[in-house]
């Protein structure tokens, strides 16, 4: 049997080494995973249509810059459209900060933002009367909150929106569901859970 050589462990002990030292710089080196989004099959069920899901896209979609455009300008985000046959669409937004404390500085602006919109819709435009209701907080990851608004028009036309507002770690999420009619068919309950999945989805 061949004797080992002190020079022969060394060598293994070095290859071990280099290895490992490889390993781990690949590993210390490897991009976080991007935030994933919500599938049609997480969107609140629809009676009459199935729900469709576009594909994710960078950007703003131009439904949200209704209540938070002047929160978001500067920050680099992507987005996800849902459609169904009818009336009702919805979309998700996400944007990715360099901090948590940034991310909870931003979740806190846009609840805000939203918040106030019905009065800055009116303000804005003497044909519309907007509504806002607060439906309150989902308990998961760093938190959400979900809001109701209700836009009504003198010459007849009526919609209703549920927006969240999630976050988790440095990822900040905003959900839309929307559709024409008023407070009494928003599908409360079952946006929340949406609104959980979409949070808990992120990372």
């Amino acid at each position: 049997m061949p004797k080992r050589t002190r020079a022969g462990a060394l060598t293994v002990l070095s290859l071990t080494g280099l290895v490992l030292g490889v390993t781990l710089a690949v590993q210390a080196g490897a991009a976080p995973a991007a935030p994933r989004f919500l599938s049609a099959a997480d969107l609140p069920p629809h009676p009459s249509s199935a729900w469709t899901a576009g594909k994710v896209t960078d950007g703003v979609p131009d439904e949200l810059l209704l209540c938070l455009e002047d929160a978001l300008p500067g920050y680099d985000s992507r987005y996800r459209d849902f459609r169904t046959e009818l009336e009702t669409s919805a979309r998700q937004l996400t944007i990715e900060v360099g901090t948590k404390a940034k991310a909870a500085a931003l979740a806190t602006r846009m609840n805000k933002e939203i918040r106030t919109c019905a009065n800055r819709l009116e303000q804005g435009d003497p044909e519309l009367e907007a509504t806002y209701k607060d439906y309150g907080k989902v308990a998961v990851e760093e938190g959400a909150r979900v809001h109701g608004l209700h836009t009504a028009y003198s010459y007849g036309a009526t919609d209703i929106r549920l927006l969240s507002v999630g976050r988790d770690d440095r990822t900040v999420t905003v959900v839309e569901w929307s559709q024409m009619g008023d407070f009494a068919s928003a599908p409360v309950k079952a946006f929340k859970k949406t609104t959980a999945t979409a949070v808990n989805k992120l990372h």
